[in-house]
C-alpha cells in the first residue's frame, strides 16, 4: 500500500531536521570546549609567593583587622576592612598584595579579591615599621556569609 505523499514528505523533512539539530549540537558543544581549553590556557595566573616570600612570611603580622559595613548614598552596602601590617624582619618590602577570600556559610569560597596593602602611593614598609590599611569592597558576593574574610598574602615584592 502507497503513502499519500504529503505524510512521506513531512516524515522526510522531520528526519533531515532531527539530523541538523544534532550535528549543530555536535558542532556547538564541541567549539565551546575548543573555546573554554583556550582560555584556560590565556587565563591569568593568580600571583604566587616565591620560595623568598615564603621564608619571609613569618616576619609579617596582621594586627588590629576589623570590618564594618556601611550604605552609600547609593544605597549600597560599602564593606570596609581595616588594620595594621606589621614587618617584623629585616628587610624592606616595596609591595605587599593580599586576597582577601569571602565564604558563604558552609565555609565554601564565594568571593576572591586581590587588594594591594603596601605599595599603593610608593611607599615601602621597612624593618620593624607598621603599616595601616583601609580596603573597601562595594560588590560583596550575595552569599557572604558576613563574616571577616580570610586575609592571605598573595604576593610581595622586597625592596632595597
Amino acid at each position: 500500500m502507497l503513502k499519500p505523499p504529503d505524510q512521506k514528505d513531512s516524515h522526510g523533512r522531520l528526519s533531515i531536521g532531527v539530523g541538523v539539530f544534532f550535528l549543530a549540537l555536535v558542532v556547538g558543544l564541541s567549539g565551546s570546549y575548543l573555546i573554554s581549553l583556550n582560555w584556560m590556557d590565556h587565563a591569568p595566573l593568580l600571583p604566587q609567593l616565591t620560595e623568598e616570600s615564603k621564608t619571609y612570611l613569618p616576619n609579617l603580622e596582621l594586627r588590629k583587622v576589623q570590618m564594618s559595613a556601611e550604605e552609600s548614598f547609593l544605597e549600597q552596602t560599602i564593606v570596609r576592612i581595616e588594620g595594621e601590617l606589621i614587618n617584623q624582619g629585616k628587610r624592606y618590602l616595596r609591595a605587599v598584595d593580599i586576597h582577601c577570600v569571602f565564604r558563604e556559610s558552609y565555609g565554601q569560597e564565594v568571593g576572591r579579591e586581590f587588594v594591594r596593602i603596601v605599595g599603593r602611593q610608593n611607599n615601602q614598609l621597612g624593618p620593624g615599621e607598621t603599616q595601616l590599611f583601609r580596603l573597601a569592597f562595594d560588590s560583596v558576593p550575595t552569599d557572604w556569609n558576613q563574616a571577616l574574610p580570610d586575609l592571605y598574602v598573595a604576593q610581595m615584592v622586597f625592596g632595597d
